[in-house]
């Protein structure tokens, strides 16, 4: 499902976030939504991106977004809602950042039933109405939806230490947080499309700029082996799709990762014998 102009008339918050031709909500794979909004700068955008995880008895959103996205996420996710889905039951954030957890307050009074799922540490001191709502998940954890479920995964990249990823164990969809964040052209009409739509796109230098704050510490040590735990990740789910919460969803992961893990590469100074890397990018 496209519906390219949900939410274009929903106030501006803050001038932010934007709905304007972001092509969302979108059904990435059949039962995968991508919702949320762009930041509103003029040429260079980032996604600050939900999913909703829809199984036969249950539906999950992954990823809060920051508050300011919320008109956009909840008027996309009503849209998804009237063609008929299961309740939402579950939320889940990958870590406690503004921009992955910022919602999560509304989203929890907006859906009575949903309990809040996850690294949810420190979450009572800021939401201490809804802490009988909180539900702690470690590694290896899930819960099922029906059909399919929503299983805890380590994060190989990650910019916090309790920070997780999840996945769709029937559609083969890893949702990455910060993983695999990287920027993306409005005016090239780069909003609301999957990265392999927008081949033009120079993926390495655009992961490297934004992993330079997300993973700082990439540039202490050698990546290789955080690329070898990423590369067993895959393999042992049989992920088919990327999700990640600030780059596009990667449909192909065969054609698509070897560009991504190059700017994962880009951002090390540091190699497997302690030497240094020659500088890219000016990193």
């Amino acid at each position: 499902m496209n519906m390219d102009n949900t939410g274009d008339n929903v106030e501006n918050a803050g001038n932010y976030f934007v709905n304007e031709a972001v092509g969302l909500p979108r059904e990435i794979v059949t039962g995968v939504h991508w919702l949320g909004a762009c930041q509103g700068y003029s040429e260079l955008h980032g996604y600050n991106s939900t999913y909703l995880a829809v199984g036969e008895n249950a539906s999950a959103i992954i990823e809060c977004g920051a508050g300011a996205s919320y008109p956009h996420v909840i008027a996309q996710l009503e849209a998804v809602e009237a063609i008929g889905i299961p309740p939402v039951k579950y939320i889940f954030t990958t870590h406690q950042e503004v921009p992955h957890s910022g919602s999560l307050g509304l989203l929890l009074e907006r859906f009575p039933e949903a309990v809040a799922c996850g690294p949810v540490a420190e979450f009572h001191l800021v939401f201490p109405e809804f802490e009988d709502r909180l539900v702690e998940m470690e590694i290896g954890e899930s819960v099922d939806l029906g059909g399919t479920t929503i299983d805890v995964l380590e994060a190989p990249f990650r910019d916090y230490l309790y920070t997780r990823w999840y996945f769709d164990s029937t559609k083969k969809v890893i949702f990455t947080g910060d993983g695999f964040a990287y920027s993306h052209y409005h005016g090239a009409g780069h909003c609301g499309h999957v990265a392999e739509e927008v081949p033009e796109l120079a993926l390495p230098e655009m992961t490297a700029r934004f992993a330079e704050n997300a993973f700082w510490w990439t540039t202490h040590v050698d990546i290789e082996p955080y690329v070898a735990r990423l590369e067993w990740l895959l393999e042992t789910t049989g992920a088919k799709t990327l999700a990640p919460t600030h780059g596009l969803p990667v449909l192909d992961i065969p054609k698509t990762l070897p560009e991504l893990i190059k700017g994962l590469r880009l951002m090390s100074k540091v190699t497997a014998d302690g030497r240094a890397r020659v500088p890219v990018l000016g990193i």
